[in-house]
């Protein structure tokens, strides 16, 4: 687990299964300001790190988390969060 430097606000985004592959990252620790404040804002900055970010994060049936809750993309984020992307899951 990371340890927040007192004073900075952040929150803790992670990557599992094919979306870990795809960006080649599980985990990352980010500085929350007001531009971060939805799941759908730090996916689009997120997605601006190249074309497999994009292409990773920009799946129609993406699943996203806040602190183990599905949400939808307009869900907002506070400082501490953690929020995880998941791709699309199948089963029978």
């Amino acid at each position: 687990m990371e340890k927040q430097v007192s004073g900075e606000v952040t929150i803790t985004v992670k990557f599992f299964s094919l979306i870990r592959e795809a960006v080649a990252t599980e985990q990352l620790v980010l500085e929350w300001s007001e531009s971060l404040s939805t799941v759908e804002q730090v996916k689009a900055v997120l997605s601006e790190r190249g074309e497999a970010w994009s292409t990773a994060l920009s799946h129609p049936n993406l699943i996203q988390a806040v602190n183990q809750r599905v949400v939808f993309p307009e869900e907002n984020i506070a400082d501490g969060d953690e929020l995880a992307f998941f791709p699309p899951m199948t089963g029978g």
